[in-house]
């Protein structure tokens, strides 16, 4: 598996990946995610902002992960342990449904983990859907903390605000 900076030519098979995980998600009762989000538009403009990722097996997309330093303004709320504003924020993470148990996410997340490093920055922050247990325990199991919630969605669940010091 290789991890590389995603192309804009790579966006149909990006979101093919997203559907496929999508469909994972409702087949497990996880309303996280549906046919409006993501969507093409917020992935392009990850994409034509350098900051997207994917997750490659012989040539095929099979995960993908936005890495910046755009926080949502309800993160502002959240009381967290790096104040240094030293930190990458993911966004989006996914798998195809088929790549699912294979460690595919934890590697994603280990290479951001190694941005932080690369980059010279403190920390790891991110949200998760309350209704997404597999993705809650995922994130604990990997050393992030979760420190709060926020509500990001009309007519959805609290987001868990979870957060890793690296360095």
């Amino acid at each position: 598996m290789t991890i590389r900076k995603a192309h804009i030519n790579d966006l149909k098979n990006i979101m093919r990946m997203y559907k496929s995980c999508i469909h994972g998600m409702i087949k497990n009762n996880i309303d996280q995610w549906d046919e409006s989000y993501p969507n093409t538009k917020i992935i392009s403009s990850d994409i034509r902002a350098a900051t997207y990722y994917v997750a490659e097996i012989e040539k095929n997309i099979i995960g993908g992960i936005n890495i910046d330093q755009n926080q949502d303004l309800t993160y502002l709320d959240i009381d967290w342990r790096d104040n240094s504003n030293s930190f990458l924020v993911v966004h989006r993470l996914a798998v195809n449904q088929n790549f699912w148990n294979r460690k595919i996410g934890k590697k994603l997340m280990l290479f951001t983990e190694d941005l932080v490093v690369k980059k010279k920055l403190k920390s790891i922050r991110l949200d998760t859907y309350s209704g997404n247990p597999q993705a809650i325990n995922f994130y604990k199991k990997l050393g992030y903390k979760q420190l709060g919630s926020i509500n990001l969605k009309p007519n959805k669940n609290k987001y868990y605000c979870f957060e890793k010091i690296i360095c």
